[in-house]
């Protein structure tokens, strides 16, 4: 026989969605699995790469549901919509966009929309990432 508390701890490792129950995200595999549409993995396997190449000492993380790199502040995140991947930058807002692919009318943080992973301009992303590990350091 079930008593109520014996479910406790089964529930404390899932999300009640509006479907049904999910796995919790706990780890960078998990929230490209479960949060990442297929046609768009290919575009967060290629930020992940940037991230390690151009800021490799970055931590990568799940923050607030969602993938992120950090070092002693979050430096970027990715967040997946249906249509794109939406790569972040957490003080972006102080960035000088030279490329012109930030967006955001926030004071603070600044995005990129990426369609595809053939739109990913290396250059420019590194040019960001870079800034976002300068500002980190002040």
């Amino acid at each position: 026989m079930v008593k109520s508390g014996d479910l406790f701890p089964v529930f404390m490792f899932y999300k009640v969605l509006a479907g049904g129950f999910t796995m919790k995200i706990a780890t960078v595999d998990d929230f490209v699995e479960q949060k990442v549409a297929a046609e768009h993995r290919a575009i967060v396997a290629a930020l992940r790469e940037l991230m390690r190449k151009y800021a490799p000492e970055a931590q990568e993380v799940i923050s607030y549901g969602i993938l992120a790199w950090k070092q002693k502040r979050i430096l970027a995140v990715v967040s997946p919509t249906k249509k794109d991947i939406t790569f972040a930058f957490s003080r972006g807002a102080d960035f000088t966009d030279k490329h012109g692919l930030l967006r955001g009318v926030g004071k603070v943080s600044k995005h990129a929309k990426i369609r595809s992973a053939s739109e990913i301009n290396e250059p420019a992303l590194a040019d960001y990432i870079k800034q976002a590990l300068e500002l980190d350091k002040r």
